[in-house]
């Protein structure tokens, strides 16, 4: 899987001295673009890609997703973990007590309001 460069990157350089395969270039002043058909994800020799093993920043360079399931999955279990990390466990049981009271309060009036003109 290729590899590239996101909008997180801080243009240190470091992904491109590092690429054994020369694949990262610069673009635009200080913007950097990893060329698919040269980026071999440093299969074989490295294990890892070096590009990201180097970047200082966790997200400036990521595997490409060119997949569209592969590409909404990641970003779904990408939200998943957030909320998991950001709320506490009892997060969607809070959710579920609050929506059904809000359903409740709706069936009730609503139950009222047929009542009323029934009568």
């Amino acid at each position: 899987m290729v590899y590239k460069i996101t909008r997180q990157c801080i243009s240190c350089g470091r992904c491109e001295s590092s690429c054994p395969t020369g694949a990262i270039k610069i673009i635009a002043g200080d913007r950097y673009l990893i060329d698919s058909s040269l980026c071999t994800s440093c299969v074989g020799a490295y294990g890892v890609a070096q590009c990201a093993a180097e970047c200082p920043i966790q997200d400036g360079c990521v595997k490409a997703l060119t997949d569209y399931w592969e590409s909404w999955f990641a970003t779904h279990d990408r939200l998943v973990a957030k909320l998991k990390g950001t709320y506490q466990a009892d997060y969607w049981e809070r959710w579920f007590n609050l929506y059904s009271a809000k359903i409740s309060e709706q069936f009730s009036k609503r139950k009222q309001d047929v009542v009323s003109l029934e009568v």
